[in-house]
């Protein structure tokens, strides 16, 4: 009579290597990402992500039809765990708490998905989708210009210049954000007070009718 062991052996192992379509799925995605965050989406080929995996090229183009499919995929994702919290932190009763949530949200992003961060700021192929890290920073535009016209109407500037302010802030924290990635220091909670103190202060004591000082030199027409 065979022993227990003996007849349990391999339907054990079968089960400890067998992936679910869901499982797969994601590891996928998750190899996907770290290729394309490591690489760029030109360097990183099939071959490779299906290596890592290690399934067959097959495998890859059933979940994703391709690397464009899988990057869109990754990117879409990324869209939306950043929008989600760059949205929330908008949500705030006052303005001040809102510009250092704002770049708190973005940094913290940056921190905690530095692979997703990588994917968005790199310019997307011609076969992905419209979501990219400049339509997200529209989609913030839009949303810091409807809060900065609210509050231009109430203190009696222009409320149609209220975009304009919103890209200088929102292009100032990317812009930020962007070199935190790889210079990581000081502190996130350091790098948003900063950048608070810069916006907040220099709203604080906006002038009505801005002008350039006279004493500039002037460009003579040639």
């Amino acid at each position: 009579m065979p022993r227990p062991t003996d007849v349990d052996a391999t339907p054990e192992r079968a089960v400890r290597t067998r992936m679910t379509g869901t499982q797969r799925r994601e590891q996928l995605i998750e190899i996907g990402r770290a290729l394309f965050a490591e690489r760029g989406y030109e360097a990183t080929s099939i071959e490779e992500i299906a290596q890592r995996a290690h399934v067959s090229k097959p495998v890859v183009y059933e979940h994703f039809g391709g690397k464009e499919g899988l990057y869109a995929v990754v990117v879409d994702r990324e869209m939306s765990r950043l929008l989600e919290m760059v949205t929330s932190s908008l949500k705030q009763n006052r303005s001040r708490i809102r510009v250092e949530r704002v770049a708190l949200a973005l940094l913290t992003y940056v921190e905690e998905h530095t692979d997703g961060f990588r994917i968005l700021v790199r310019d997307s192929p011609v076969a992905a989708p419209d979501g990219t890290y400049s339509s997200l920073l529209n989609e913030a535009i839009g949303q810091v210009g409807h809060i900065l016209a609210g509050d231009f109407s109430r203190r009696g500037f222009n409320p149609d210049l209220a975009l304009l302010y919103a890209q200088a802030l929102v292009g100032m924290v990317s812009t930020t954000a962007t070199w935190w990635l790889d210079a990581r220091t000081p502190p996130k909670e350091v790098v948003a007070a900063h950048l608070v103190n810069l916006c907040w202060n220099g709203l604080t004591n906006l002038e009505a009718d801005p002008q350039l000082g006279t004493d500039l030199p002037r460009t003579t027409p040639r």
